[in-house]
Formats: structure tokens, sequence, C-alpha cells
């Protein structure tokens, strides 16, 4: 049991370590496609080490809300690193205190908070910014919840571990129209939850455009490194849901391979991550952001994707 535990904490220590050098990747990928330079995949490291040490300004419109909503954000994908395979097959000491529902409520939670801080400041841009994720969010709850019904039918379980043995064991099931549907379905998910292009840009510096973003923009010091980090890690679990769980198992450590293959999985769970980045990247340079009213076009076009893959599934029983 204490084995178990030391996993699991180890899998929240690949988390919080190494979410800013995926986003860092990120970030440098984009710019060496666009012919540019970049900065260096370390940056976010920088500048939350830089955030961490300035002071912190807080409105005088704001309320309890604003100071702890940082701090809800960033505990948000630390539990739910808790209850996915980041790094290996088999079942942890936390893998049945929530499903993959569960997960999503947590990570919605940390969502919440952030929107409510957006609009406690009384700046104009915040709460735009915060009405506007709420549309995205309304919108993308659906997929996930039709997602996750279709996994339930395969699997017979929404708990991840059960899923991600059941669902693309063996390799044929992989293959499956249903389940090409759901790994689209959910990769546009990512992009519309993350705030990626084409729904939002992460680089964008245009209030009036801002959606995501928007909702730290008032933060300073400790708040504004913890908002960052937090998005991160965010980023890195939904990844990790969508590769672990929902594509392929591939690189996680299976039972009985002791602490070594523990650490084995790490480097492997990385380049399967820097693989879909790959790919990530490319979706986002090809395409424009779209305009806010064409939103719900594309968020429909995902939620349709999950009930075809649904109904196909259905059919296949």
């Amino acid at each position: 049991m204490l084995e178990r535990i030391a996993y699991n904490l180890l899998q929240v220590f690949v988390l919080v370590a190494f979410a800013p050098l995926i986003e860092g990747v990120v970030s440098r990928l984009k710019e060496i496609l666009q012919s540019k330079r970049g900065p260096s995949i370390f940056q976010p490291y920088r500048d939350i080490w830089k955030l961490l040490h300035k002071d912190e300004i807080v409105s005088d419109h704001s309320s309890w809300i604003f100071r702890f909503a940082p701090y809800v954000a960033f505990a948000a994908p630390v539990f739910v690193a808790l209850l996915i395979p980041v790094l290996t097959r088999y079942p942890l000491f936390f893998a049945f205190m929530g499903d993959m529902l569960g997960g999503g409520f947590v990570l919605a939670l940390g969502g919440f908070f952030a929107t409510l801080a957006a609009v406690d400041t009384a700046n104009p841009y915040g709460p735009m910014g915060a009405s506007r994720t709420r549309m995205v969010g309304f919108l993308a709850e659906p997929v996930f919840i039709v997602v996750f019904l279709t996994v339930s039918f395969v699997a017979g379980s929404t708990i991840p571990y059960i899923v991600q043995t059941r669902w693309v064991t063996p390799i044929a099931n992989f293959f499956e129209p249903s389940h090409v549907l759901l790994m689209i379905a959910f990769l546009m998910l990512i992009l519309a939850e993350d705030g990626r292009i084409p729904v939002d840009s992460p680089s964008g510096q245009f209030e009036l455009a801002m959606i995501d973003r928007s909702k730290s923009l008032e933060y300073s010091g400790r708040g504004a490194a913890l908002m960052k980090w937090a998005g991160a890690m965010k980023f890195m679990v939904l990844t990790i849901i969508f590769l672990n769980v929902l594509v392929t198992p591939w690189g996680l450590a299976p039972e009985g391979s002791g602490l070594a293959g523990v650490l084995i999985a790490i480097p492997l769970v990385l380049l399967k991550i820097f693989g879909f980045i790959l790919v990530l990247v490319y979706i986002e340079s090809s395409l424009a952001k779209l305009r806010l009213f064409r939103i719900t076009e594309f968020l429909g076009a995902a939620f349709v994707t999950s009930v075809v893959a649904m109904i196909t599934r259905l059919s296949e029983i």
C-alpha cells in the first residue's frame, strides 16, 4: 500500500514538474514552424519563478474569492493526477476515489472559481472574458458527458484505469469507428477547454478578443504564477487522459515492474506527449482563430461527432 501511495505522489510530482516544460515546448515549436526563433522551452519556469518573487497587487473591489481562486485552480489538476494513469497501467492507491466524470467536475471547479475571480475585480475585460469562457464550457460539457458515456458502454466502468485496459485492448478496438470518432471529439474538446486555436489564442494580447486568458488578467505576483502553472497542468492532465486512457497505454509501467518500471515510464510518457504536441502544433498553425459566433459551430461539430460515436458503438453491441 505504501508503495502505491508513493507512486501516486510521484505522478503528482511529474505533473507539477513537467507541465511548464510541455507548455514551453508547445510555444517554441509554434514559433519554429512560423520561421521565428521563439523563447526557450524553459521560459515558463523563469516566468513562474519571477512572478513568485514579485509583489502581489489586489484590487480594492475584490473579495476573498479573488485571493482563493489561484489555489483552487492549482489544486484541481493535482487532485485529478491522483485518479488517472499517468505512469502505471495498474490502479494506484487513490485510483477509486473518483471516476472520469468526477475528475471532470474537479477541473470544472477550478475553472468556476477562476471565472468568479475574473468577475470579482470590477475590471470590464474580466467579466467579458469570463462570460465567453462559460459559453465555451456550457457547450463543451455535453461533449464530455457523451464521450464518457460511450466509454462506459465499452469498459463497463468510468474508472480511468479500467477504461484504458478494456477500451484499447485488444489492439483491434483502436481502429473501430466509434473509437476513432471519440478521439476526434476529445481532441476538439482539448482545443476548446485549453483555449487554443481555433477557439482562442493563448498568445493573444488584445483584451477584447481574449477568452481563457482574461480570467488571469488581473493577477500579479504569486497569484499570476499559480494561475499560469495551473493552466499548464490542466493542459497536461487533459493530454494524459487523451493519450493514456483513450488512445493507447503504451509506455506505462505494467504491474510488477516495480520502481524501475515506473521511472522508465516517465521519459516514455513524455515522448508520447511530445508526439501529440507535434500534431497539436500543426493543427494550431494550420487554422485561424474563429470568430466568437463560430465557436458554437466548432463545439457543435464536436458534440455531433461524439453522438455519432455513441450511436456507432451501440449499433456494434
